[in-house]
This record gives C-alpha cells, sequence and structure tokens, in this order.
C-alpha cells in the first residue's frame, strides 16, 4: 500500500512480524516497537530497521545472536488501537539475507507474476486437542460431505471468527477475496489474491497473522498441519493460482503444455515437495482430491492433478491462470511462489530447506 496517515503526537504500535527458524515448518514471531507520528511517518522509509535475539528463535547462536529486521510492507493493524503490521525479512547483523529468509529468493522484479492464494486451515480446540466442533477425544462427527460451504450451527463452526478476521483483513487493506467453510467440520478457507509475488507472500503472511491475532481471544488455535485428522478426512492445503504475461496472453493449449511439463521434471519436483509443507506426504495419497506425492500430473479441470487447468482458462481460449494444488497449508508463501517462479522461468531454485 502507499503511505498510511499519521499524525503529530499520536503514538503508533508497530507489531514487527518476521518469521522464525523452526525446523520443518517456520513460526511467526512478533514484537512491538512505540513511535510517535513525528518519527513514524507511515512509510516504509519513516519505518527503521530493528534487532532480535536469534539464538531465541532457532535463528543464531548465543555468543552472535543479533540478526536484524528489515521492514518490508506495512499494512494497517485493526487488532488494535493506532496499530500497524511492519512485515519483515530477516537479516544478518551485516545486512545479507538470512538462510531462513525465502522472501529474498523470489525472482520477480517486473511484479509479471500474480498469485491467487487459497489458504485452508483448521480451528483446533486447545482443550480438547481436536478440531472445532469435534466430540469428546476418541470420537467423530457425521462424516464429512455436509461441511463445505455449509450453514447451520450443526455444520458451521467458527463463523464468527471467520466473519471477525474478514473484517479485519478488509481493513488492513489486504487483498482478501473471499472464505468459505470446508470440507471438514470445524476447517475454514480464505483467498488472497496479488499482483507481484512478494506483495502475496506479504499478504497471505498478514492475512495468517491477523487470524492468529482474532483466534487468540477465543482461545482457539490456527492449526496449519496438512492432514490435522486421520483417515477418511480432507487435509489442509494453499493452493496456488499463478499466472505470468505468457499465461494470462497465449491464447495456446501448447504454451500450457510446454510449463506443466516443466513441473513434471524429476528435480523441480523435488524442489517444489522441499518447500511445499512439512508433512505434506500425509495429504498428498492420491486421495481426498489430491495427486500423490510420488506422481506428477496435470489435466484440464482435474482436482486429483498436480496442476490443474482451470475451465475458465480453457473457455477463455487458453488465456489465464493455473493451479498447483501440491502446497500445504503450513507452506511458506514466499517460497512456493519462489520455486514456481523458477520452474517457469528454467531457472534453478536456489532455496536449501532445513531439516529438522
Amino acid at each position: 500500500m502507499g503511505k498510511i496517515t499519521t499524525k503529530k503526537g499520536t503514538k503508533y504500535k508497530l507489531a514487527y512480524v518476521w518469521l522464525d527458524g523452526s525446523p520443518g515448518t517456520q513460526q511467526m514471531r512478533a514484537k512491538t516497537k512505540v513511535m510517535d507520528g513525528a518519527q513514524f511517518k507511515g512509510t516504509l522509509a519513516s519505518t527503521p530497521m530493528w534487532a532480535f535475539d536469534g539464538s531465541s528463535t532457532n535463528q543464531a547462536v548465543g555468543n552472535s545472536s543479533d540478526l536484524l529486521l528489515k521492514p518490508c510492507r506495512l499494512f494497517k493493524d485493526p487488532t488494535r488501537k493506532n496499530g500497524i503490521l511492519v512485515m519483515c525479512e530477516v537479516l544478518n547483523s551485516d545486512g545479507t539475507p538470512h538462510k531462513t529468509n525465502g522472501r529474498s529468493f523470489i525472482d520477480d522484479d517486473d511484479n509479471d507474476f500474480w498469485f491467487g492464494f487459497e489458504q485452508e486451515y483448521v480451528f483446533w480446540d486447545i482443550e480438547h486437542h481436536s478440531p472445532l466442533g469435534f466430540p469428546a477425544a476418541g470420537y467423530y462427527p457425521a462424516p464429512q460431505g455436509p461441511y463445505y460451504c455449509s450453514v447451520g450451527a450443526e455444520y458451521a463452526v467458527g463463523r464468527e471468527i471467520v466473519e471477525e478476521h474478514l473484517d479485519a483483513c478488509i481493513d488492513a487493506e489486504i487483498n482478501i477475496e473471499g472464505t468459505n467453510a470446508e470440507v471438514m467440520k470445524g476447517q475454514w478457507e480464505y483467498q488472497v489474491f496479488a499482483k507481484g509475488a512478494k506483495e502475496a507472500g506479504d499478504q497471505v503472511w498478514a492475512a495468517r497473522y491477523l487470524l492468529e491475532k482474532v483466534s487468540e481471544k477465543y482461545g482457539v488455535r490456527v492449526n496449519l498441519n496438512p492432514k490435522p485428522v486421520k483417515g477418511d478426512w480432507n487435509g489442509s492445503g494453499m493452493h496456488a493460482n499463478f499466472s505470468n504475461s505468457v499465461l494470462r496472453k497465449s491464447g495456446k493449449k501448447s504454451e500450457y503444455d510446454k510449463i506443466c511439463k516443466k513441473f513434471g521434471d524429476k528435480q523441480r519436483i523435488k524442489d517444489a515437495i522441499s518447500v511445499y509443507g512439512e508433512d505434506n506426504d500425509q495429504r498428498l495419497t492420491g486421495l481426498h482430491e489430491t495427486q500423490a506425492i510420488n506422481k506428477f500430473s496435470y489435466g484440464i479441470s482435474d482436482r486429483g492433478a498436480s496442476i490443474r487447468i482451470p475451465i475458465a482458462t480453457v473457455e477463455n481460449n487458453w488465456k489465464g491462470w493455473l493451479e498447483d494444488r501440491r502446497p500445504a497449508s503450513n507452506a511458506d508463501p514466499y517460497k512456493v511462489a519462489a520455486c514456481i517462479i523458477a520452474t517457469v522461468k528454467d531457472k534453478p531454485f536456489k532455496y536449501k530447506a532445513s531439516k529438522k
């Protein structure tokens, strides 16, 4: 966004948000800096760099623990008075990107790539250790079927959190495009679209942060595990809809086939799975609207494929987008976007995922 209007004499609460070094799934961390409107002008230029103890976030050792927070995107924070969200990149003390900084690997300086992320998640009852709305531990609700896009207290649970989160995203000027209840009880989804891979990642992370903040009020955890309930229940994904100028203007099925086949290369599959989410093998089984993790396929309107070609693209004379259905709900949108861009551009994917 552009400048946020501020006033001299008003104190602003700037929540600096970054991704830590937790192995597998990185977690969000945040701390608040209070600034007067005389210094904070509502711009990135007036938002100072900050530092934190990397030894407490799995990103540094104790005898050399200072890491830097570089502000990269500002949002209004509707969850607190005079609140500002400051999405940050983590830098080493010498100013170079830290190895956990997935945003720095995105090769999209001209913002030619557009992304629409479908973020699925499950509200988790932290007292019963089960999805919100599930009976006591060891028991299950009626089989899935009536919960998708459901209405009514028997099927839709957590709607008050969803509505509050939607309002917060709109007030923060995040480009959230919709929400819906998902296939499993207690499971929901929202969609975020942006032009430019970094912008899309910033918006998804800001939306995740606001969802966590809103859910705190209700004593509910946001569970991003790709398979939170074993058995005949859908997992949670973060489908990545993407396009570049070629896909948007092509008009040729052959161009789509060419790009889809790039994703089927063995090394490209390995690269993708390495950053498409921890424990994603439990979700990508070939069941519940997924392709198996050890297989690759693409097809028109095929929700069981790795890459789906939307019917809208075909009906628009092969001018549109593709959907990578493999990313898990806990995947980092920065890394997903970086991997997709590297594949389409025929460039090496340089990010190396950390191991447990």
